[in-house]
């Protein structure tokens, strides 16, 4: 007789409160996201053409998360937002963007417009010879004129290596927004911006890379990888993930042996809702592995096809054979209130991936739209007809000339406004479980697994009941 056995999701089990000798707000929020890749929040949003383009991968890891630019998008202008995300925040500028000796300001100009970078050092060869900012360019009507014709020679510089304090010094002492970095023989060799210093103090806790710069991902899939990394490896891309419903096949296993062989970056590999797709996964070179197949609130994958396994389980399985072999875990899908952030790492999960919870948000790419009177924001799934026809049909392994069968819905969500604040209500929830659970960092809490099984009662008796809510909490809605 076949035995059929029972799996569950978020909603069907809580934590058991245990014993705790600290805050909640004393809480470690600290993550392994991938290799050695470290996040200051256990959060990235997902690779959704309504979620993550550059605007919300920057906020996020400001925040110390991590955005997953979507692949809905040529291959140069995602290259191109991961580009952004890359410069947007920066220690030393080790590739400035500068000008030559001889070029008009007409170029100068051009350049500014382009890039949006308003301090040029100029170059003779690779000699800094002076700098032009947009300052001088301000009251300029002859553009035909050279750059070394308005361009500042004098110049306050910082030779060799600087540090974080010699260059403040030098900031507050001269009054500059500009620093050059140069080497003994005058080569330019790096550029510090005022601008960057104040935004790495106002953001302590952005998630950065080895060079001061926001960490950011990418999507890629099985038929496309070749062509996008090469690119998103000269934007300094940190991780890319594959992005598929159905990580356990064949041709996932195979993009993530071959991308593992040909280039040098971290791969995220997925979806899969079991152990054995995990298995598969990292044996295969995948240096985390993505959990969920249609937990997403747009996902109709389980209706359309019959299959699935509820969230939890799926984390809980998987991360129970990612840990023998210490590959992180990333519960994506299913994620409705903060409590459920705190569920998915007691099952397992090091970080997880935020769809719908995003996807209201002031930086999220999804268009604005005004019903009966209040604030909304597009949200589709990348199994929905929309999406399938701007190209994410193959994640769902449908061909180019194939009618689109679709595996998702396109609908609204409330506007939430801007991601910081929201954000702090997630990492707040998060923490007070910790706090209940008594454990102080997200190891101890992915270890902890101390669940236990509600009824339908039991739901209804933890959600606000026998009640008529007249003020909304921003981090609470039956809706």
């Amino acid at each position: 007789m076949i035995q059929i056995e029972e799996k569950y999701s978020y909603d069907d089990v809580l934590l058991n409160p245990s014993y705790a000798d600290f805050l909640p707000g004393e809480s470690d929020v600290r993550t392994r996201l991938a290799g050695d890749i470290y996040l200051n929040s256990p959060i990235i949003s997902a690779a959704m053409d309504t979620v993550t383009e550059y605007q919300m991968a920057i906020a996020l890891a400001l925040e110390g998360g991590a955005g997953v630019i979507h692949r809905n998008l040529s291959p140069l202008e995602q290259a191109a937002q991961v580009g952004k995300v890359k410069r947007y925040l920066n220690w030393i500028i080790e590739d400035p963007v500068t000008v030559k000796l001889g070029q008009t300001l007409g170029d100068v100009d051009n350049i500014m417009k382009e890039t949006g970078v308003t301090g040029l050092p100029v170059l003779d060869g690779n000699k800094l010879c002076g700098i032009i900012t947009n300052r001088d360019m301000r009251f300029i009507t002859d553009f035909s004129l050279k750059v070394q014709d308005l361009m500042t020679t004098r110049m306050i510089l910082e030779e060799g290596t600087p540090s974080v304090e010699s260059a403040e010094k030098k900031f507050n002492q001269y009054k500059i927004e500009k620093l050059p970095v140069v080497d003994q023989a005058g080569n330019l060799t790096g550029l510090i911006t005022v601008t960057d210093m104040e935004k790495h103090r106002t953001s302590p806790q952005a998630a950065l890379d080895s060079h001061g710069s926001l960490i950011a991902g990418a999507a890629v899939s099985p038929n496309d990888f070749e062509q996008r990394i090469p690119l998103l490896l000269e934007k300094r891309c940190d991780f890319i993930v594959l992005d598929t419903a159905h990580g356990n096949s064949f041709s996932v296993v195979k993009a993530v042996e071959d991308i593992k062989k040909k280039f040098n970056i971290t791969v995220i590999g997925g979806n899969v809702s079991d152990g054995d797709g995990a298995r598969r996964l990292i044996e295969a070179g995948a240096d985390a592995v993505k959990v969920g197949v249609g937990p997403g609130s747009i996902c109709t994958t389980r209706i359309i096809a019959g299959i699935g396994v509820p969230q939890l389980s799926a984390v809980m399985e998987s991360a129970e054979e990612a840990n023998k072999h210490n590959i992180p875990i990333i519960a994506d899908g299913g994620i409705k209130y903060s409590g459920d952030i705190t569920k998915a790492i007691a099952g397992g999960a090091s970080s997880i991936m935020v769809g719908n919870l995003f996807a209201g948000l002031k930086e999220s790419p999804g268009k604005e739209v005004i019903f009966e009177g209040r604030i909304f924001k597009q949200y589709r799934g990348m199994g929905s007809v929309g999406a399938i026809k701007d190209g994410s049909g193959d994640r769902y392994q449908m061909k180019k000339d194939e009618a689109p069968v679709p595996e998702g819905i396109e609908g609204r969500v409330p506007y939430k406004g801007e991601l910081k604040p929201y954000l702090n209500q997630l990492l707040t929830g998060l923490k007070k479980g910790m706090g209940y659970c008594g454990c102080r960092n997200i190891e101890e809490l992915r270890s902890y697994q101390k669940f236990v099984k509600i009824s339908p009662a039991g739901l209804r008796e933890s959600h606000a009941h026998d009640v008529s809510i007249t003020q909304e909490a921003p981090n609470y809605s039956r809706y």
